[in-house]
């Protein structure tokens, strides 16, 4: 028996809460009958959607590793004059989707996938997947801030944020890497904001088990799942 929201994030290739609110809605039918959140399913239950027969036949997934440079935006729409990362990839991928996001001004490591229970997994905070960045900031970090941001945390309008804050070269405040769990919209920007410095770079270079090695920025590889 499987988890119904996990087994149509599966097919669909979308998240456990998409699947979740397809459930709710009453979009999803379980051998004629409407499931509650939670329900379990088997490979002999038959499953429609809006209508519509589930599939049976194995989903092909793809797993692909991309450094995003500065500039492009994490989304099918242009935004303004800003390309979107679809316009570096082949169009046989533009149907993946980012796990996670990477803002405008960011750059560095961008998975991206159309199997949407490793969506789930890499990005729900309850798995506790890190993430490492290359930070520069426009001034030097102070010992006391330094202290704030690891040990005490800073607040913010969602909730308090602590960074791992580790110096990349010795005797440079101002430049760090940084580790953390969670993924808030712009987190270690409005960080450092709070206290009063602005991020000149950001750049992503590991995402759990995913590294960005030696990749090119503009430059892609698929990866497998582990």
């Amino acid at each position: 028996m499987t988890r119904l929201n996990k087994h149509l994030a599966a097919r669909l290739a979308i998240g456990r809460r998409a699947a979740d609110d397809l459930i709710e809605h009453g979009d999803v039918l379980v051998n004629g009958v409407q499931p509650q959140l939670g329900a379990q399913v088997n490979d002999a239950d038959k499953i429609t959607i809006k209508g519509k027969p589930l599939t049976t036949e194995t989903q092909s997934f793809t797993y692909l590793a991309l450094n995003k440079p500065v500039g492009y935006v994490c989304s099918r729409r242009q935004q303004g004059d800003n390309p979107t990362i679809y316009a570096i990839l082949p169009q046989q991928y533009h149907h993946l989707k980012p796990v996670g996001r990477l803002d405008k001004d960011s750059s560095g490591l961008l998975l991206l996938t159309n199997d949407g229970d490793f969506a789930h997994r890499m990005t729900h905070p309850s798995f506790h997947k890190q993430k490492s960045y290359e930070v520069t900031l426009d001034t030097p970090l102070q010992p006391l801030h330094r202290q704030m941001i690891s040990d005490i945390g800073i607040d913010l309008p969602d909730g308090k944020s602590k960074l791992g804050l580790e110096r990349l070269h010795d005797g440079n405040d101002t430049a760090w890497r940084i580790t953390m769990h969670e993924g808030r919209n712009r987190q270690i920007r409005r960080t450092f904001a709070a206290l009063g410095y602005n991020v000149t770079r950001l750049h992503r270079t590991d995402f759990g088990v995913y590294a960005l090695g030696d990749l090119k920025p503009g430059a892609f590889r698929l990866v497998t799942t582990r």
